[in-house]
């Protein structure tokens, strides 16, 4: 059994302290800043001498400005994505993965560029599709365009795992008379819950983060998501820049994340290092 030296171990534990310091400080610096208010706002101290609910407060009593439906919005068009994602993922996989036919490289490979095109490129096409569909100033309408960027990873990533699933499996479930579907429910299924956790909450993540497609196709007030109802949060008059309320905003947005992360943690690492080892 061999050791570490102490200087490595030093140094290890000074960089891991490090980039534990860079990356919880910008979360503890908007709590910080959101429970302050007025000229505290301008104070270098961390944490509030008075420390105030009032930018919360203010988020939800706002007429003009609806978080509260803002971040319902998100949420459902957040888990409706994740839904279909994963159905069409799990379905797309299974056929990729366990079926072979010709041109099926080819195929992966062109499921897997359409995620590197930048959303720019695709804008002005995705707004005639929209239009043409009748789901322009709809939240549920961004369900679309988001599926662009989160399927092709999701498909990419249970494919993998799909191929490492062991023939036998899938074998004996046809001699016992199930169909494609129920072996992919009944017996896959089970066995891809580290990689669906794993895809599911990096969907969540990029469609409650996303910005430019939510601000294009909805201009509908009571329509939009939190990502473009933060950045229109105003103060008293148009020179003001509400900060505390901004913060405020970015924590709730946050705290989900964060949550979904602790509960699913376990799942999440599982998933992600399954594919390092074959069995």
């Amino acid at each position: 059994m061999t050791h570490r030296p102490l200087a490595g171990t030093i140094v290890l534990y000074l960089l891991a302290a490090l980039v534990t310091v860079v990356s919880v400080f910008p979360f503890l610096y908007a709590v910080s800043t959101s429970l302050k208010t007025g000229s505290a706002l301008f104070t270098t101290t961390l944490w509030p001498q008075n420390a105030s609910l009032d930018n919360y407060v203010s988020l939800f009593t706002v007429a003009e400005q609806p978080f509260g439906r803002h971040l319902l919005n998100s949420i459902m068009v957040s888990v409706v994505v994740v839904a279909v994602s994963i159905f069409l993922g799990v379905t797309a996989a299974y056929a990729l993965g366990r079926i072979n036919f010709k041109g099926r490289g080819l195929l992966l490979t062109t499921i897997l560029g359409v995620s590197m095109f930048p959303q720019v490129a695709v804008l002005a096409g995705m707004f005639e599709m929209i239009r043409a569909l009748g789901l322009y100033n709809k939240a549920l309408g961004l369900v679309l365009p988001y599926l662009i960027f989160t399927l092709p990873f999701t498909v990419w990533v249970l494919t993998t795992f799909m191929k490492q699933l062991p023939k036998e499996l899938e074998e004996a479930a046809i001699m016992d008379g199930c169909g494609p579907w129920r072996i992919i429910k009944d017996v896959f299924m089970p066995l891809l819950w580290p990689a669906l956790v794993s895809t599911g909450l990096l969907a969540f993540i990029a469609a409650w983060n996303e910005f430019l497609f939510a601000l294009t196709f909805v201009l509908d007030n009571n329509e939009r998501t939190v990502p473009v109802s933060i950045s229109l949060i105003s103060g008293a008059s148009k020179y003001e820049i509400p900060w505390g309320k901004i913060m405020a905003a970015s924590v709730l947005v946050t705290l989900p994340l964060i949550g979904l992360v602790l509960v699913f943690q376990k799942k999440i690492v599982s998933g992600l290092t399954a594919g390092a080892v074959k069995g």
